[in-house]
């Protein structure tokens, strides 16, 4: 065999370049897939036949089809917060901007299929790797969207922007999972989530012995101290 290292440049990259379309070709099928018949009801051959190809070329690519599962399920909720985020990037308040990554996040079954890859993880361990990146991103790619939209309004959070993205999402696997193994709607979804985000998002403290509630981006809240002070 050749030494890879021997062929012109040109050849080497158009490999990859196929190589990559390939892997693509076999995450899009397998979304759909997977998505309408479980892990267990679709098999390698399902998944190469759908992509046109052969199912010798995902066991090259993915090595099993639980491999195949969880970075498919991966990419796709990465793909649905780069949705979300574009979605709210038309948000002029912080009420706006959560319910435009609410409304985006329930609107399909990609949250709970990203939460079965989780599952599959948790007694894959080799897969668990995978799935924290995936975590990482999630995380970070939010904070960078939240901190950019904070920066841009002037708007003034509670909390930090990476501690607002990791809320958001913790709670969004949450509501949505439960939402959907109890028969809601998307819109009687995205209504929970919003409740629950702002559960999370008022924080009450005590000073000078009188209340006073903060808003998460709310432009101010303030008691009736601070009011008498302006009057």
């Amino acid at each position: 065999m050749d030494d890879p290292s021997d062929q012109p440049k040109h050849t080497i990259r158009a490999t990859k370049s196929a190589g990559r379309k390939m892997r693509s070709l076999l995450l899009d099928a397998a979304s759909g897939l997977f998505k309408e018949r479980g892990l267990s009801g679709t098999s390698i051959n399902d998944i190469a036949a759908a992509a046109d190809a052969f199912p010798s070329q995902i066991t090259y690519y993915f090595r099993t089809k639980e491999a195949l599962f969880v970075e498919t399920a991966c990419r796709d909720v990465l793909y649905l917060a780069r949705a979300a985020e574009e979605a709210a990037l038309k948000a002029n308040t912080p009420q706006e901007y959560v319910r435009a990554l609410a409304e985006t996040v329930t609107a399909n079954d990609t949250v709970a299929f990203f939460t079965d890859a989780l599952a599959l993880a948790r007694r894959r361990p080799n897969l668990a790797p995978l799935v924290e990146r995936t975590m990482e991103r999630l995380h970070g790619e939010g904070k960078r969207a939240f901190a950019a939209q904070v920066e841009r309004h002037g708007w003034q959070p509670l909390r930090a922007p990476e501690e607002t993205s990791q809320r958001f999402w913790a709670v969004a696997i949450g509501v949505v999972n439960e939402g959907l193994a109890m028969g809601r709607s998307p819109d009687e979804m995205c209504t929970a989530l919003l409740r629950a985000i702002g559960d999370q998002a008022m924080e009450s403290t005590v000073a000078g012995g009188a209340g006073r509630l903060r808003v998460v981006g709310a432009q101010a809240v303030t008691n009736s101290t601070d009011k008498e002070r302006r009057s």
